[in-house]
């Protein structure tokens, strides 16, 4: 199993930009694919971004030319810049980890979930 931590969520205007991070410990990282869903009040946990080893990604439709997906393999560390913030990216973010990018190759997330950190998109 992989711990995942996140870390820089906060309050940003709309029009602003973000930059969260998620450090994995316990594991061998590169085995890893990651992702980031995130879930607003009432609503369900959605895909936000996806990237295997190799660094292909994949973009949930309300994000795309907005949010950028990366990793760094030999920090354990995977990244979500969110730029163009809008109030409707408000929500609580996770970070997810799956060996292999098995359950990402069939639509699933990964069995490994960090606690989660609060992004709101407010003026």
């Amino acid at each position: 199993q992989v711990q995942l931590v996140e870390s820089g969520g906060g309050l940003v205007q709309p029009g602003g930009s973000l930059r969260l991070s998620c450090t994995a410990s316990g594991s061998i990282f590169r085995l890893y694919a990651m992702g980031w869903y995130r879930q607003a009040p009432g609503h369900q946990r959605e895909l936000v971004a996806t990237i295997t080893s190799g660094g292909s990604t994949k973009y949930g439709d309300s994000v795309k030319g907005r949010f950028t997906i990366s990793r760094d393999n030999a920090q354990n560390t995977a990244y979500l810049q969110m730029n163009s913030l809008k109030p409707e990216d408000t929500a609580v973010y996770y970070c997810n980890a799956d060996l292999h990018g098995l359950r990402y190759s069939n639509g699933y997330a990964g069995d490994n979930w960090g606690q989660g950190t609060q992004v709101t998109v407010s003026s």
